[in-house]
């Protein structure tokens, strides 16, 4: 005797895969309303009303530290706003804190874990966070006393189930903002480790994150392997607005200076740019030349030029306005992972798989 339950569950596994795969559609649909809603307001490229704008000169631009002491692939870095010291990170598992005038190393910590992939330098220059593998990050103050076991004053702020990729101090030492291979960002607090805000949104790993320059600072962006970029309020926890032009993984997304738009760049070899208050793309830096990933972008401090790390050891340096290269920096004898313009804007510095940072100016 079958059950009579056999049909009525097959009946109702038809129904919902009908009702999937019109949700589906329906959402396709919407999307490309969305599309062609935006398409209308897309009346002028960005390189067309920069025509009229003088091309920038040839400018010289050289490694003029380089910093030597981490025993692998350098992975991140961050400047002081004192904008002179460094905090960066390493597969080692090591973490160094360096004057980058005299390319002294002031402070170094030994992880318990190695790919240590995010780190940050706390607003204050009192402490750096940084985390990896080990799905934390923590938190170390720094003393003036040379010789104190910073490893002790350790601090485990936020909790990930995967990956740490990317960590950000907001405003103040208070709190502190990640990205996690686990698809979420999460906002906490340094004190008591408490999450205050998660962020849903990206359908894979989280990659990279950038606040908003503005003091009133509450909203962020982030990029992942789900080929988004999102941009986040963090009151809310709301996603306010999503861009999805990239072919490849974003790897680096950084604001422009005035906070009005954002640049990305992906292992699709190109950097983009979003207008926020267009809510579109508005320039693609890319050569037919250039086949290797972007893995770290930030804007000179006026924001008219893009510095782009990237995996085949160059460093490339873009017009914002016109779309066209306007240099290229060699040095590196691996891929560049990180790059950073300093708080002044006088230099830039990058990390490399070559092991070692490099101070251009």
């Amino acid at each position: 005797m079958r059950s009579p339950l056999i049909p009525e569950m097959a009946t109702q596994e038809v129904q919902l895969n009908e009702t999937l795969a019109h949700l589906k559609s329906e959402s396709e649909s919407l999307k490309s309303k969305l599309e062609e809603e935006r398409a209308k307001l897309h009346d002028v490229e960005l390189h067309q009303v920069a025509e009229k704008v003088e091309g920038l000169g040839q400018f010289v631009m050289k490694t003029r530290r380089t910093l030597k002491g981490h025993g692998n692939k350098v992975l991140c870095m961050d400047w002081c706003k004192d904008k002179r010291r460094i905090v960066s990170s390493s597969q080692d598992g090591k973490v160094i804190v360096w004057d980058a005038f005299t390319t002294n190393k002031e402070h170094a910590v030994t992880m318990p874990c190695t790919w240590v992939m995010a780190c940050a330098y706390a607003p204050s220059g009192c402490a750096v966070a940084c985390g990896g593998l080990d799905n934390k990050c923590s938190v170390y103050p720094l003393s003036l006393d040379k010789n104190e076991n910073l490893a002790a004053k350790k601090k485990s702020v936020a909790m990930h189930t995967n990956y740490l990729s990317a960590c950000s101090f907001t405003n103040s030492d208070m709190q502190i903002l990640t990205s996690s291979g686990d698809g979420t960002c999460a906002l906490w607090d340094v004190e008591s480790g408490q999450l205050l805000q998660s962020f849903h949104g990206h359908a894979a790993d989280v990659l990279c994150l950038d606040l908003a320059p503005s003091e009133t600072g509450n909203t962020f962006v982030s990029g992942g392997c789900d080929k988004k970029a999102n941009v986040w309020d963090m009151r809310s926890g709301q996603c306010i607005q999503s861009f999805e032009t990239h072919e490849s993984d974003i790897n680096s997304v950084r604001y422009y200076p005035s906070g009005d738009a954002f640049a990305s760049g992906s292992d699709d070899a190109t950097c983009r740019l979003y207008d926020l208050r267009a809510d579109r793309e508005v320039a693609i830096y890319s050569k037919e030349s250039i086949i290797f990933g972007v893995s770290s972008v930030d804007f000179s401090l006026s924001g008219r030029l893009l510095f782009g790390g990237y995996n085949d050891y160059t460093i490339n340096v873009w017009d914002v306005l016109k779309g066209t290269r306007v240099s290229i920096l060699f040095g590196h004898e691996n891929r560049v992972s990180t790059l950073r313009v300093s708080p002044d804007g006088t230099a830039f510095s990058t990390g490399s798989w070559d092991h070692t940072l490099r101070i251009w100016a």
